[in-house]
């Protein structure tokens, strides 16, 4: 009897471990499927005041009878070899924002090096391409133990202050282990699968993972653009848009997230 018992015992106690590894399961390599959505209604009206409503309002009426008011746009994030590379996918019969929509657009591919903590970012801005070579953003997050269920896996909320006042909220699962995201978002503890910015109305949020190997050689960074670090990009941007007022910030912030 007692041999039955202690028999039993242990079988209980390997399925029970069975089980765990399989619940335990973590990715080194593969892509995620990302979409990007965008009220591109809320972003427009946030720049209209009593000194521009006189000719914005007729433009912003013009833009809710021919845009839907959420813009989605796609994009695919390889990683391996804790390495990440972020890449939008084009849609040649995606309709084009007006000029205060910026934000909703989606202009930046970029690589990151996890391990030496670099970034290379290809940037479009205007009729200009930059390559911004530099270390990656240093982000501030506040892990909660808020959960969500995104792409099949269970995330942890962590929130973030960015560029002095652009407030960000992510969710991340450790189950893979590289600390990458979409655009320029990284430094948690696991995959960022989904990012918003509440009062920019936007948010970055995974449709699927993909857990297959990846050959390191596809993880490369771009190599097109005008060579600068983010430093010297902020300078190109004030003076470029030094004498646009209060019209500059909406763009400003958009090129720089």
């Amino acid at each position: 009897m007692k041999n039955i018992l202690i028999t039993t015992i242990c079988c209980l106690l390997l399925s029970g471990n069975f089980a765990l590894a399989q619940d335990s399961h973590f990715i080194t390599s593969g892509t995620i499927e990302f979409e990007k959505s965008s009220n591109i209604y809320a972003i427009f009206s946030r720049n209209i005041n009593k000194d521009n409503e006189a000719y914005m309002k007729p433009v912003f009426d013009q833009l809710k009878k021919t845009q839907p008011q959420f813009k989605v746009l796609k994009s695919t994030l390889t990683f391996g070899y804790n390495k990440t590379l972020f890449v939008p996918i084009v849609n040649e019969n995606q309709n084009g924002s007006f000029g205060y929509v910026t934000a909703a657009e989606q202009n930046n591919t970029i690589y990151t090096d996890v391990a030496t903590g670099s970034s290379v970012a290809q940037k479009g801005v205007f009729e200009e391409t930059f390559l911004l070579k530099d270390s990656t953003r240093k982000i501030n997050w506040k892990i909660t133990d808020e959960t969500r269920e995104i792409a099949g896996y269970t995330c942890r909320r962590a929130n973030a202050l960015i560029l002095d006042s652009v407030y960000v909220v992510a969710f991340y699962t450790d189950k893979i282990l590289v600390s990458g995201g979409p655009e320029s978002f990284t430094g948690l503890p696991g995959m960022i699968l989904q990012v918003a910015l509440p009062h920019e109305n936007i948010i970055w949020r995974a449709t699927k993972v993909n857990d297959i190997k990846i050959p390191e050689t596809t993880l490369i960074p771009p190599k097109k653009g005008k060579v600068a670090t983010n430093k010297t990009f902020r300078a190109t941007l004030d003076g470029a848009m030094k004498s646009w007022g209060n019209y500059a910030q909406s763009y400003y912030k958009a090129f720089l997230l």
